[in-house]
């Protein structure tokens, strides 16, 4: 397996990390959880290190996550280190980080310059190598971000910029832009995306696969184990779809049982088998599965030694899936 991929002009591992979880507690205005509960900052600053150590130079995060939180711990764990990592970032959601809650959302350009000065400052570096829309405006009216996001280029804050969207339009609207990269979407072996991976083959856009381990269903969350407290799965939205009242829905874990014996086959585990689906699906796909302690980023970072599916397995996934 090639262990290495690429976004704009910077060299990456196949496996990135993705810093929600670190963030620790936050909420939105009424209260709902929005965060994956109580987090160590120290335990994380070990585990995003031991990450580095077995090979991964691309750590994911976003100004909201845990209201500033998680940018804070991921630059403390990147000091000193700077130049051996890739780190990218997201704008667009308004919060207060006294109360920790998530109050609005703003798309004007004014506030992504008052954003990335403020991600920068919490991160502890001068750029960012990839800065991310977090929102969902329409097209046309995230027309101006996208001149304001290749005027951060050009001034050296960003390397290059990317829209976070499930939606293939929004992803292709700045395709053939100088600076835009990279596509961060939902991507795992329970939910294929072959629109927007189809677009990124097309447009030589990295594919960012947040959610790769469905949320944890696919690595350490079951039905005995029920999510609680200040855990967005314990009180589910709607667009989290494979959990309710903290555990996996049953028509979601059952598609985990079918999928079981192949994932975890040749010595993987089951989230190493869900990121090995990936790299198979795609040799674009960066997936960017969450941790909290060391454990979490060991069992992540071991995928890599194993590689991708066989294609003879990316098709019997595809049969099990299809039942």
């Amino acid at each position: 397996m090639n262990t290495q991929r690429v976004i704009g002009d910077r060299e990456v591992s196949a496996l990135g990390f993705g810093c929600w979880a670190v963030g620790g507690p936050f909420s939105d205005i009424e209260g709902k959880p929005l965060g994956w509960g109580e987090v160590d900052d120290d335990e994380s600053i070990a585990a995003i290190r031991r990450a580095v150590d077995l090979g991964v130079t691309f750590f994911d995060t976003a100004d909201v996550y845990g209201a500033g939180r998680s940018e804070r711990v991921l630059g403390r764990a990147i000091t000193g280190h700077r130049d051996e990592v890739v780190i990218a970032s997201k704008w667009g959601n308004v919060f207060d980080e006294d109360t920790k809650v998530l109050t609005g959302a703003d798309q004007s350009v004014e506030y992504m310059r008052k954003a990335i000065r403020a991600s920068l400052q919490r991160l502890g570096t001068d750029y960012l190598d990839l800065y991310q829309l977090h929102i969902a405006p329409s097209v046309d009216e995230a027309e101006p971000l996208a001149d304001a996001a290749e005027e951060l280029v050009k001034e050296g804050l960003i390397r290059g910029y990317a829209w976070s969207t499930d939606d293939p339009e929004r992803a292709a609207a700045w395709a053939g832009r100088p600076g835009y990269v990279a596509v961060q979407h939902e991507c795992s072996v329970l939910h294929d995306a072959p629109e927007i991976l189809d677009l990124c083959e097309r447009h030589n856009l990295a594919s960012i696969n947040r959610t790769p381990l469905a949320m944890g269903l696919l690595g350490r969350r079951d039905r005995n184990r029920p999510a609680t407290g200040a855990d967005i799965r314990s009180a589910a939205p709607e667009w989290l779809r494979f959990f309710a009242d903290g555990v996996p829905t049953d028509e979601w874990a059952s598609k985990v049982d079918a999928l079981r014996e192949i994932l975890t086959s040749d010595g993987r585990t089951l989230a190493q088998g869900a990121l090995a689906w990936l790299w198979a699906r795609s040799e674009r796909t960066i997936p960017i599965p969450g941790f909290r302690n060391i454990a979490q980023a060991e069992d992540n970072a071991g995928a890599l030694a194993h590689g991708p599916l066989r294609p003879d397995q990316l098709t019997e996934v595809a049969a099990l899936l299809r039942g």
